[in-house]
C-alpha cells in the first residue's frame, strides 16, 4: 500500500513537472517572437476627472467629429444622454473612438483628458462598449 501512494505520488509529480515545463516553453516562445505574454484585462476610456469643462468639450468635439466615434448614445432622448454633462458625455465618446480604434494603434489619451478603468463605467440603461 504504501509502495503504491508512494509510485502515485511521484506520477504527479513528474505530470507536475512536465506541465510546468510546457508552460515555461509557451512563454518562452512567446518572448522569443517578440510578444509578452497575453493580458487583456477588460478596460474603457473614460475622462479625467481633474480636466476642465473646456478641455474635455473640445477633445468631446474631435471625437464625435473627426474621431468617428459613435455618438448615438449620447444624444436626447437615446440611453446615454442622461446624465448630460461634459463629463459623461466625453467618457461615453472617448470609449466609444478607443474601443473601435485601439487595436489599430489608438491610444486613450485626448491629450491628458482621458484615462484607462477597469471599472465598467456603464449605469442603468447606458452600456459602454467593451472589445477585448
Amino acid at each position: 500500500m504504501v509502495n503504491a501512494v508512494k509510485e502515485m505520488v511521484t506520477a504527479i509529480i513528474k505530470v507536475l513537472c512536465l506541465l510546468l515545463v510546457l508552460s515555461a516553453i509557451n512563454v518562452s516562445a512567446s518572448a522569443a517572437k517578440g510578444q509578452e505574454p497575453e493580458y487583456n484585462p477588460k478596460q474603457w476610456c473614460v475622462v479625467d476627472d481633474q480636466q476642465t469643462d473646456d478641455v474635455l468639450q473640445k477633445a468631446l468635439d474631435w471625437a464625435c467629429g473627426p474621431g468617428h466615434a459613435d455618438c448615438t448614445a449620447i444624444q436626447p432622448k437615446m440611453p446615454c444622454y442622461l446624465p448630460n454633462t461634459v463629463k459623461d458625455h466625453a467618457s461615453f465618446a472617448f470609449n466609444s473612438y478607443w474601443q473601435k480604434y485601439k487595436k489599430q494603434g489608438a491610444t486613450c489619451d485626448f491629450h491628458a483628458a482621458a484615462l484607462l478603468t477597469e471599472t465598467d463605467p456603464s449605469h442603468g440603461s447606458c452600456k459602454f462598449e467593451f472589445n477585448p
